[in-house]
């Protein structure tokens, strides 16, 4: 007989937990919206798919999206002076997580996984321990449902470090070659320039990390999708003007007048296991992972997490599932989010010199360029970049 795994949430973490684990176990998920309610609703963040995470969906056999809209390359602005595009080694990709939830949830239930549709929370959840063999929280950046120890070392932060204000629009043409632009205005915040994938078709996503309380921080105060379609051209025409050079204003709009997102969150690294009533309950994705969205890894950081949970699961399916196969999946997890984590943290701060003259150089070497490029699908890079002089 199967053993039996109910997976609360179905973002990022949840989806690749279900569709690796289906033939193997017996799997349960437990979300709280429709697919078609997920579709129509509000955006929920930002995602880039970069080749790592490409690979671990082919290997799962997740749904294809095609080589349409594919991120050849990361574009690098420090200020108003753009310095390089540096290639990436395997292309990226960005769909909206509405789409991208919605069709694979039907897919799922086509291929025999069980959906259940209900709101879980903290007061009730506990109650679902007895009813499966494992329970893994998936629930996302809003928060575990279980009381995950938290990681101090990896955890320094007591409030956001960022405004994120999200929109998916039309009328930016695209970056040569296709990729991300990101630009770091320093004092002020960041902003990520991604083509993404939508029901309606190709967008641009605008994503401005504003820190707190800084003149980049232009969204206070807006409640509908008109307000913050002007706010949003307002800000690209005075703050980056690169973006603002490839805006059509007669077609500058949201795609939807769902396409926006005002959001902080506060990063903090958990223990992804504990036992609940003598019975193992793991966390996933951004439930116990969750880091600044300002180096773009939570979709791959989900991505990498779940597939060392899978990899944990199938080497202890006929072992008894407690609290060594729960530091089986820390220590396999462990080393790559203490990397990622370091560097979203430092991200956060003024760069550090060294780093600097690294950008620099990539401005006159394109092998530095598609070296900094890569930090971005390869984090460890980025770390071995920021931290290895300080190692010496």
């Amino acid at each position: 007989m199967k053993k039996s795994i109910c997976i609360i949430g179905s973002g990022i973490a949840g989806l690749h937990l279900a569709y690796a684990l289906k033939d193997e176990f017996d799997i349960t998920v437990i979300e709280r919206r429709t697919p078609e309610e997920i579709k129509e609703g509000r955006i929920m963040s930002t995602q880039v798919h970069f080749g790592s995470t490409r690979i671990r969906e082919g290997r799962f056999n997740m749904p294809n999206w095609g080589e349409q809209s594919e991120i050849e390359s990361i574009h690098i602005t420090i200020g108003n002076q753009k310095l390089f595009a540096g290639m990436l080694q395997k292309p990226a990709l960005s769909i909206d997580q509405r789409l991208h939830y919605a069709r694979s949830m039907k897919d799922l239930a086509k291929k025999g996984v069980s959906f259940r549709l209900e709101k879980v929370d903290k007061e009730n959840v506990e109650a679902l321990v007895e009813g499966f063999d494992l329970i893994i929280d998936c629930t996302g950046k809003n928060g575990a449902l279980f009381p995950f120890p938290i990681e101090s070392e990896l955890s320094p932060f007591l409030a956001p470090q960022r405004k994120c204000i999200v929109g998916y629009f039309t009328g930016i043409k695209a970056n040569d070659p296709p990729g991300i632009g990101v630009t770091v205005l320093p004092g002020v915040g960041e902003m990520f320039e991604i083509p993404a994938i939508t029901e309606q078709g190709p967008v641009t996503i605008l994503f401005i990390m504003a820190i707190p309380n800084t003149e980049l921080d232009v969204c206070k105060g807006v409640k509908n999708a008109s307000e913050f379609t002007h706010a949003m051209s307002g800000a690209v025409q005075q703050f980056f003007p690169d973006v603002y050079e490839r805006l059509d204003p007669e077609k500058f709009k949201l795609c939807d007048r769902n396409g926006f997102l005002l959001t902080a969150v506060t990063p903090v690294i958990r223990k992804p296991y504990l036992m609940v009533h003598d019975k193992l309950v793991v966390g996933c994705g951004d439930s116990v992972f969750l880091n600044d969205p300002i180096t773009g890894q939570g979709c791959n950081l989900s991505s990498f997490c779940a597939e060392q949970l899978y990899e944990a699961l199938i080497e202890w399916k006929h072992s008894k599932w407690d609290g060594e196969l729960g530091e089986s999946y820390w220590k396999r997890t462990k080393p790559f989010v203490k990397e990622v984590t370091a560097w979203t943290n430092a991200m956060t701060e003024p760069l550090p010199e060294h780093v600097v003259q690294l950008l620099l150089q990539g401005s006159q070497d394109q092998v530095k360029a598609n070296e900094v490029a890569q930090w971005f699908a390869d984090p460890t890079k980025a770390f071995e970049a920021f931290f290895s002089r300080l190692n010496v």
